[in-house]
């Protein structure tokens, strides 16, 4: 039995495979731009089968990318747009290690609060807290039903390893990367940015107000 085209085993992966490893590999990927990006490959693979010379009329292309956060697809009715929300996560460590807590405030993309949160953790490090305040922040976000999200941080450590740009050596944060990692790949939509503590505020509010109250 001869094998399949290559362009329709792309395509069935692109219709009927989870690509869960795929994502959580990659979490600033949404599935949606995953699986237009392995219909155009199927589509390139066509041609190519069919001996499409240049010059003729463009292939189909693949579903547009979603609106940015807060906007409206331009052939969808108002009321259907994908929820999106703003992540802002701190956290606090007095003593590194020393009495720590976690803090995490999320809005609407127009500035709107919509949920303030944090948590005591006892005595732990700065880095430790830091990853602590961005798991309960999409914890949260989820429970709110939040689609997209856009997770700003000031922890430079904490973006570039969710990124990839640095490694994850701490065996003690680990579990929380890979913990957040998972969280991040429940979202449609992700992106991570690194922000100047001025900027984050509320949730560095959060964080030490957690230490000081034991929440």
């Amino acid at each position: 039995m001869p094998l399949p085209p290559r362009a329709e085993i792309l395509g069935f992966i692109a219709e009927r495979e989870a690509l869960e490893l795929t994502l959580q590999r990659f979490p600033l990927v949404s599935r949606e731009h995953l699986r237009a990006l392995l219909r155009e490959a199927a589509l390139l693979m066509r041609a190519e089968e069919l001996g499409v010379p240049d010059g003729e009329p463009p292939l189909p292309q693949p579903p547009p990318p979603r609106p940015e956060p807060g906007a409206s697809a331009p052939d969808e009715p108002r009321g259907t747009e994908r929820k999106a929300l703003r992540l802002f996560t701190d956290g606090a460590a007095r003593g590194n290690p020393g009495p720590a807590g976690a803090g995490a405030v999320l809005c609407r993309p127009d500035g709107t609060l919509v949920a303030k949160c944090g948590r005591f953790l006892g005595t732990q490090t700065n880095n430790f807290a830091e990853y602590m305040g961005l798991v309960i922040g999409l914890e949260t976000a989820l429970r709110l039903g939040a689609e997209e999200l856009e997770v700003c941080a000031d922890s430079e450590l904490l973006v570039r390893q969710l990124t990839g740009a640095y490694r994850v050596k701490s065996p003690t944060l680990k579990p929380l990367h890979q913990k957040a990692r998972e969280l991040l790949a429940r979202f449609s939509r992700t992106s991570l940015r690194h922000v100047p503590r001025e900027e984050n505020r509320l949730a560095d509010e959060m964080s030490n107000r957690a230490i000081d109250e034991k929440l």
